[in-house]
């Protein structure tokens, strides 16, 4: 048998029964994931396995630094084969890592290989996929077709100008390709050179000359509208942590006006505390007026190897979990939204799973009567978006809250070939459920736990995010 089978990861008859029935056909909604939308707007043919696989997988990168590799083969100036040949000899000491998994689904449903990747099987997997990606049906924007996707959201500055995304609408794809609007950069104090230089570059892409802190909230709204009429429906904040608001909107405008046009600075992080928190606000606000859905990404350690980060650059691998304390500031942010009655639909994603329970019970606060599931407690993320983490994300939705309105899962990736991670989770879910029906945990009735199956893989988020080609 092959190892990525009909049934694999089902252990049980219901199991097999759930999700052959009620997920395995439901069509995708990838609602957050860092794609570039050029390859796109250009429908990019990919010339080779590395291209579309490990041009800018830093999952794969951290794994092949791990086994030795040397950065030349990695992120340097070998070849994409030499590279790809690097990878596949890595694969088989990578057992048990969710990455040998993904890579033998993404191999068996792009390629129909069956054979397991390593040193051995490398050179005729490299011809048999670049013979294979040479085919029309293999251009990004039919592999979106193939692999069901009804709408994708990617990741964008608001000083991008979304050309790329413009294009995607101007010309009648089929399916909707979406920017979330990402501010972080507005308050990234840290490297005075780049954040004086993104001012200028969110003035410019919005009109407005950024030379205050209204001036600062007047382009980034502008920008917000520009999303908005690109049917941009989400926002998107990769945090260590929520900001609660400290100081005054007056302490903000004094902070802006020390920071901006100056070229060397001390930063300190009440600084950045206090003027981030004040932009969060600003967008929470903007998202409501406008039914936006805000995602909130907290508790990752970026860029831990400074020596990597200054010859390669940022998100290259060399992120962790971090342990900052969540739930108080988390609290006091959501709470300033709901007492101005503009608290936006919300999805929480935490990277550290001891904060599964944070999160679970922070959703529930928030709920007011108007959205099912308002405040979602949202998929694994990152170091936890494996078979075991998103267990625990689902067991602790389920004891805290109601698994029936979870919005499911996305990719979260910089590769065309991950759409098959929304199968790993479907396929896990089913699992999990049908090992409590076949215990008793569940009634063992196939359409009622089925239906929940079903909306979880699509029709929640699909009702959730109103986005309008989905």
């Amino acid at each position: 048998m092959s190892f990525i089978h009909d049934d694999f990861l089902l252990s049980t008859a219901s199991a097999r029964c759930l999700y052959h029935t009620f997920a395995k056909d439901e069509p995708l909604l990838d609602y957050h994931n860092h794609l570039p939308p050029k390859d796109i707007a250009e429908d990019r043919q990919f010339k080779n396995i590395h291209e579309i696989w490990l041009e800018g997988d830093h999952y794969k990168w951290r794994a092949m630094r791990c086994n030795g590799v040397p950065e030349r083969l990695i992120t340097g100036d070998a070849t994409p084969r030499e590279k790809f040949l690097a990878w596949a000899a890595t694969v088989p000491q990578t057992l048990r890592n969710p990455l040998y998994h993904w890579t033998h689904i993404e191999l068996k449903r792009y390629f129909g290989i069956d054979s397991l990747l390593n040193e051995q099987t490398a050179p005729a997997i490299w011809e048999q996929t670049e013979a294979a990606l040479a085919k029309p049906e293999m251009s990004v924007r039919n592999i979106l077709r193939t692999q069901k996707v009804r709408a994708l959201c990617t990741t964008d500055d608001p000083a991008d100008d979304l050309s790329w995304h413009k294009k995607c609408a101007a010309d009648g794809f089929e399916i909707g390709v979406y920017p979330t609007f990402r501010p972080d950069k507005a308050f990234a104090l840290a490297d005075s050179k780049a954040w004086n230089a993104w001012c200028d570059r969110l003035g410019a892409a919005a009109g407005v000359e950024v030379r205050s802190l209204n001036s600062l909230l007047l382009a980034l709204e502008k920008r917000h509208d520009a999303f908005h009429q690109l049917g941009g429906r989400l926002s998107d904040h990769g945090l260590s942590h929520a900001f609660a608001l400290k100081g005054t909107e007056k302490s903000a405008e004094r902070i802006f006006d020390r920071y901006r046009g100056s070229s060397v600075w001390k930063v300190y992080p009440e600084d950045i505390s206090t003027l981030a928190a004040n932009v969060m606000l600003h967008i929470g606000r903007l998202n409501a007026e406008k039914g936006w859905t805000m995602q909130l990404h907290l508790g990752a350690v970026r860029n831990n190897n400074s020596r990597l980060a200054r010859e390669i650059g940022a998100d290259v691998g060399c992120d962790s979990i971090g342990d900052w304390p969540q739930a108080e500031n988390l609290s006091r942010f959501l709470d300033a939204l709901d007492k101005e009655n503009a608290l936006p639909k919300t999805v929480l994603y935490n990277v550290n799973p001891s904060d599964n329970y944070v999160f679970g019970t922070m959703a529930g606060n928030f709920a007011d009567g108007t959205t099912p599931g308002k405040v979602q407690f949202g998929s694994g993320w990152w170091f936890v978006d494996q078979k075991e983490g998103m267990e625990w994300q689902i067991n602790a939705l389920s004891n805290l809250g109601l698994l029936s309105r979870f919005i499911g899962m996305l990719t979260d990736s910089r590769s065309f070939m991950s759409f098959p991670r929304h199968e790993y989770f479907r396929r896990t879910l089913c699992n999990l459920l049908g090992h409590d029906m076949e215990a008793g945990l569940l009634p063992n009735d196939d359409a009622l736990v089925g239906g929940m199956v079903k909306n979880i893989c699509y029709a929640n988020a699909k009702a959730y995010l109103g986005l309008e080609k989905s």
